[in-house]
């Protein structure tokens, strides 16, 4: 079987796009989102636990992001049961544990229906409760095929038959390996793989598949994709996946309690998942509930590791630490560089690097940027790993427990990367206060300023702006009382990038910067408001909106100052905010 060596330099792109430089460190004692860093962390950085205080953070923001977890192991109001019966989460910044919080019923119910355990029969969520991480594991397979990509044992732009040669029947001979971990391959999403009668007949069942799209022309995100690439990472190594990823993961990184097929003697510490009729397993607990990783017995390139929220902590640091932790190092900073770097810009929505997710809102929330990354599984966990922030947060929960039918856990997820997100301060760029539009979906925040103006006029003023491209800030003006606006446009720069704002509305991801704006009003005499308005939909949100330093002048002379007379103002939904 022909081999292809692998090269850190064929692995991709080495630039993580997104990542503006900082200026110097922060001199307020505040952990600033407005300040994003480049780059990785020291590799020796290793976390520690700290009050959020301590670490420049909103204590009552990580007290919310635990609350929340927590709230949904209850019946909300009117409901008849929880979003998920328990959870964990983990929220850390610049090598700092701040927040970690278990909550609800590891174990709680005794049927499909929701039949509640006598208490003496449940079992109280820990922080160190063992969860089914469903396909989070893809990651895990990712960084194994790295490793072997870093050995010269995989070529990532080597077709997979190269490898397996089975597979390239039915139009699969020109899918590669780098196809697989970005989900360009053209595979279909799922098949039901532990209906075949064995592990052989599965194996066939895959390398037999007939994609659905020409490789490289769609995004489709496919279990398959990661349970080939967890074969190919086998067939090179001769070793089996478990075995790959305790050695060149776990291990290395102390992670104690994750990994395939955990031992009876955990079951106490583990996680209940679904009961299932179809197939005929009962309530899941201590096995895979993914059905096809559990026809592999436990193992699969897609799904099958457990673990601990302090593990995938280890983890995730490592990430930001350009892939080294506590003086073992599992990849090195290139191809770190190079999995978090976007591989599916003929997508849009779709950014993916090398198995990491990147920059989706609908469940990294306020932390999204080019460079988050993470990723998701169907058993109820997240990871969010921003490198601007050098931040993260995990959630672990069993929101399959005790039914996969009882809702989607995403309100869940984007809440606690919310709250982290908004931990970090947006620090006013001048004096001690900026106008900050309220967080919180289907809202409309307004804040108006009277103003007298005579001829040609510039307003100018300081913006920062991080939304989902639905959420809209808008600049307008009305000359009668509030009868009707106009919209302003405007003009905001930073370095050699600019806002174009034509019809006086931004909305969108910018970078992580102040931006200051201007606007011209020519030909408009007499009383007016200018007036900016936010306005959010129901769903995903970004870090929001400030303006400061608001900056009236006329005929080139100044005749209004906001820091001066914030009074002048008048906000609804808008209020005057120290970070």
């Amino acid at each position: 079987m022909m081999r292809r060596a692998g090269t850190v330099a064929a692995v991709g792109t080495l630039a993580l796009t997104g990542v503006v430089a900082s200026p110097a460190g922060a001199d307020d004692g505040l952990a600033r989102f407005d300040r994003p860093q480049s780059g990785f962390m020291p590799p020796a950085t290793v976390l520690e636990q700290a009050e959020p205080a301590d670490a420049g953070l909103d204590p009552a923001r990580i007290e919310a992001l635990t609350a929340a977890a927590a709230s949904y192991t209850e019946p909300a109001p009117g409901a008849d049961h929880p979003l998920y019966a328990s959870s964990v989460v983990l929220a850390a910044h610049d090598g700092q544990i701040v927040a970690e919080d278990a909550a609800g019923w590891s174990l709680r119910y005794a049927d499909a229906d929701g039949t509640p355990l006598p208490p003496d029969k449940r079992v109280a969520a820990t922080t160190d409760t063992i969860y089914d991480l469903a396909s989070v594991s893809k990651l895990f397979t990712t960084i194994v095929v790295l490793q072997q990509v870093e050995a010269g044992l995989i070529d990532l732009d080597a077709p997979v038959a190269d490898y397996l040669p089975p597979f390239a029947a039915n139009g699969k001979q020109d899918i590669t390996v780098r196809q697989l971990l970005t989900h360009t391959s053209g595979l279909v999403s799922w098949l039901p793989l532990w209906r075949e009668p064995s592990n052989q007949a599965r194996f066939d069942a895959v390398m037999n598949a007939t994609p659905e799209a020409e490789p490289g022309t769609a995004y489709e995100y496919s279990d398959l994709n990661m349970i080939t690439a967890g074969w190919v990472a086998e067939e090179v190594t001769g070793r089996g996946l478990a075995e790959l990823v305790r050695e060149g993961i776990t291990d290395p990184l102390g992670m104690d309690d994750t990994g395939y097929n955990p031992a009876p003697e955990l079951l106490p510490r583990i996680a209940a998942t679904e009961f299932q009729a179809v197939p005929d397993r009962g309530m899941v607990h201590g096995e895979v509930h993914d059905e096809n990783a559990w026809s592999f017995g436990g193992v699969a390139g897609h799904a099958g590791v457990f673990g601990t929220v302090d593990d995938l902590a280890r983890l995730a640091q490592a990430i930001l630490n350009g892939g080294a932790y506590d003086g073992a190092r599992i990849l090195d900073r290139a191809t770190v560089e190079a999995m978090l770097t976007n591989e599916n810009e003929a997508f849009p929505g779709n950014d993916h690097g090398l198995g990491f997710e990147l920059n989706q809102r609908w469940f990294m929330d306020a932390l999204s940027s080019p460079s988050t990354a993470g990723h998701t599984g169907y058993t109820g966990t997240s990871m969010v790993i921003d490198l601007q922030s050098r931040s993260f947060v995990i959630l672990l929960t069993n929101r399959v427990h005790p039914s996969r039918d009882w809702g989607s856990i995403n309100p869940a997820r984007r809440d606690v990367a919310h709250e982290l997100a908004y931990a970090l301060a947006v620090a006013p760029r001048s004096g001690d206060t900026s106008w900050a539009a309220a967080d919180g979906g289907s809202a409309t925040s307004t804040l108006d300023l009277p103003v007298r103006l005579q001829g040609t006029s510039t307003v100018t003023f300081d913006l920062f702006a991080d939304t989902e491209s639905t959420d809209l800030l808008s600049l307008q003006i009305s000359t009668d009382d509030g009868e009707s606006w106009e919209p302003v446009p405007f003009t905001a720069r930073h370095g050699d990038e600019r806002i174009e704002a034509d019809d006086g509305v931004v909305s969108g991801y910018h970078g992580r910067h102040w931006w200051p704006a201007r606007a011209e009003l020519p030909g408009v005499s007499g009383d007016a408001v200018l007036r900016w308005t936010y306005t959010t939909d129901p769903l995903y949100e970004g870090r929001g909106v400030h303006v400061d330093d608001v900056k009236v002048r006329t005929r080139g002379l100044p005749t209004f100052h906001g820091e001066k007379h914030p009074e002048a103002f008048t906000a609804d939904g808008w209020s005057l905010v120290a970070r």
